[in-house]
């Protein structure tokens, strides 16, 4: 099973993540790094945890605060050979290719413009179903090529969704993640019933990622058990709490 670590962007630094409750995340302190500057942090969380996907929430964007345009253009500029997975709290495909679109263009103009394209790290999309107001999104990210991924988010045991936005398994692209909030952070460990009922209403092809609640090597392998493919890690990496390196749950 894959681990990917998760950053989490807000005001300029890297936070703690906690049950989904963003306005009162603080800047992470963390064993594998120093400081809350993003790079740092980032590097220390892919090699911690020997994976070669990042995923990246831009708060910032999420809360309609303001993306981290010229952050995200340095980590994907710094980290060549990753995939950058960015959940940027999209409603539909026009926002995201737009901040797409505002990154590449600050790759170009900024210090990193001499950077060719085939150095720079993968972005993929993340939509999250809290946000996402048009689900055709999906469909023309598929047709760009861009390999989305969906995020179907729960919080107290119910999906959220913006506006009434409801997708159906068979409208889900090839790979989802069952987000739980609540469990974020919480080290009330992973919330496996709900990861496994939705890769029982996953389609065949579809691949089924979870996210919160890892305490230990343990929690990783009852993940696996249940069939994950990969899971999303913060708190535990942070803290030491799991084994380095990590590369054999690749």
């Amino acid at each position: 099973m894959q681990v990917i670590p998760v950053l989490d962007l807000l005001d300029g630094h890297v936070v703690r993540a906690v049950r989904g409750e963003r306005t009162h995340y603080l800047p992470i302190r963390s064993a594998l790094a120093a400081t809350s500057e993003p790079l740092p942090v980032a590097r220390a969380l892919l090699a911690a945890s020997g994976a070669r996907t990042l995923y990246i929430a831009d708060l910032g964007a999420i809360l309609q605060r303001g993306a981290h345009v010229e952050t995200l253009a340095a980590l994907r500029a710094a980290l060549p050979g990753t995939d950058i997975w960015l959940d940027a709290g999209y409603a539909d495909y026009t926002s995201m290719q737009a901040l797409f679109e505002r990154i590449d263009q600050h790759g170009k103009h900024g210090r990193h413009g001499h950077t060719r394209a085939r150095d720079l790290a993968a972005l993929v999309p993340v939509f999250g179903t809290e946000s996402l107001r048009d689900p055709q999104a999906l469909r023309h990210a598929e047709a760009a090529r861009l390999a989305p991924v969906l995020s179907l988010d729960h919080r107290a045991g119910q999906r959220l969704a913006a506006g009434s936005v409801e997708l159906a398994p068979a409208a889900w692209p090839g790979r989802v993640i069952a987000m739980t909030l609540d469990q974020v952070g919480s080290y009330d460990g992973p919330d496996l019933a709900t990861f496994e009922r939705l890769r029982a209403e996953a389609p065949a092809q579809t691949t089924v990622i979870g996210a919160g609640g890892i305490r230990h090597g343990d929690d990783l392998a009852a993940a696996a058990r249940a069939g994950a493919a990969a899971w999303l890690v913060a708190s535990a990496l942070h803290d030491g709490r799991i084994d380095a390196p990590l590369a054999g749950c690749a």
